[in-house]
C-alpha cells in the first residue's frame, strides 16, 4: 500500500490539499505543524527547506507547492480520474493560476499595482484586473477548467477563485460566481472542510 503524509496547518493553503487528498480516496496520514517553530524545527526542514505547509511525502518522495502536489497526485493516482485528457488546458490554468493569478492577488492585497506601461510588462499578469478577466472568460465558457469533467485543476483553481471570491481579494464576475457554485458542493470538499476546520485550534494558530 502506499505510503502518504501530509503536512499541514488547517488555517493555510494545506486546505487546498485537504480536498485533493479528499478526491482521491486513498488513504493518508496528516501530520498538523502549528506555525513558529514546529514549521522551523529541523526534522521538518528537512522535508520543506522553506519551513512552510502543505507538503506531501510519498512512498519517500517530497512533493512541495500546492499546484504541483495536486498535479503530482492526479498523475501518482490515476483511478481516481482527476487528470484529463486535455493536458493542454489542465497544465495552462493550473500554472496561470499558481502564478499570473496569485501573485496578481498578493501584490493587490499589499497595496501595489504596476504604475507604468513598463512595470506591467514585468510582472507577468498585467493587472489584477486582466488575470481575473482571463480565468473568468475561461470558466464561463466551459463547465470545468479542463473541459467537461472536473480535474485537479478544479481543486487548485477553483480554490483560488473560492478563497477569492468570499475574501474579496479576486473582483467577483457573474462566471466565477458561477463556476464556485458549480463545484463548492462536491462531497470530497465538504470533508475536507470538516476535517480542517475540527482541526482549528488555539494550538496551531500559535
Amino acid at each position: 500500500m502506499d505510503s502518504l503524509t501530509f503536512y499541514t496547518n488547517p488555517m493555510s493553503r494545506g486546505r487546498i490539499v485537504r480536498w485533493m487528498l479528499e478526491e482521491l480516496g486513498q488513504p493518508y496520514e496528516t501530520v498538523v505543524l502549528a506555525y513558529g517553530p514546529a514549521m522551523k524545527a529541523a526534522d521538518y526542514l528537512a522535508v520543506n527547506p522553506m519551513g512552510k505547509v502543505p507538503a506531501v511525502v510519498h512512498d519517500g518522495r517530497v512533493v512541495t507547492e500546492c499546484a504541483a502536489i495536486c498535479c503530482y497526485l492526479a498523475d501518482a493516482f490515476p483511478q481516481a480520474g482527476l487528470m484529463p485528457e486535455n493536458r493542454a488546458a489542465f497544465y495552462r490554468w493550473m500554472f496561470f493560476a499558481a502564478g499570473p493569478l496569485e501573485q496578481a492577488v498578493v501584490n493587490a492585497s499589499f497595496g501595489w499595482k504596476p504604475g507604468t506601461v513598463q512595470e506591467a510588462g514585468r510582472t507577468g499578469y498585467g493587472s489584477l484586473e486582466t488575470a481575473v478577466g482571463a480565468i473568468s472568460d475561461h470558466v464561463a465558457a466551459q463547465e470545468f477548467v479542463a473541459g467537461e469533467a472536473f480535474s485537479a485543476a478544479d481543486v487548485y483553481v477553483g480554490s483560488q477563485i473560492g478563497w477569492g471570491l468570499q475574501f474579496g481579494t479576486i473582483p467577483r464576475t457573474e462566471a466565477l460566481s458561477a463556476y464556485w457554485d458549480r463545484i463548492k458542493t462536491r462531497p470530497a470538499a465538504a470533508r475536507a472542510t470538516t476535517l480542517d476546520d475540527a482541526l482549528i485550534s488555539k494550538d496551531t494558530r500559535e
